[in-house]
């Protein structure tokens, strides 16, 4: 993972299966690391990587608000089984947005609003 500052929060989670998986074949289909703009989520940004997730707000200078890493993924032999990981809080407003950034990620992933940048 890049060199970020140390987090305000750090609590373990868990990913959908499907979040994760797409994730895993835009990497494979579009290289490493991949950058997508999130369309619902005005300047914020996704950085992808095999071993990070890097949220990071590019209208200040790509300043860093969540990262999802440590995936556990050792073992994991059901594509529907979820993914557990740890998840970085950044930003003080971080929080607002954990949930649905994963939401906005997949959908423009999934070719619905496909802003790779």
């Amino acid at each position: 993972m890049p060199l970020l500052p140390n987090p305000q929060r750090s609590l373990p989670k868990t990913i959908e299966a499907a979040c994760y998986n797409r994730v895993r074949l835009s990497l494979a289909r579009h290289g490493r690391p991949l950058r997508v703009a999130l369309s619902g989520h005005r300047g914020l940004e996704v950085i992808l990587d095999d071993r990070y997730w890097l949220c990071v707000d590019s209208l200040h200078n790509d300043q860093p608000v969540l990262a999802w890493h440590e995936f556990e993924t050792a073992g994991r032999n059901a594509l529907h089984a979820p993914v557990r990981c740890q998840l970085c809080l950044y930003h003080v407003c971080a929080g607002l947005v954990m949930g649905s950034v994963l939401d906005d990620l997949q959908q423009v992933l999934s070719g619905t609003g496909d802003d790779h940048t």
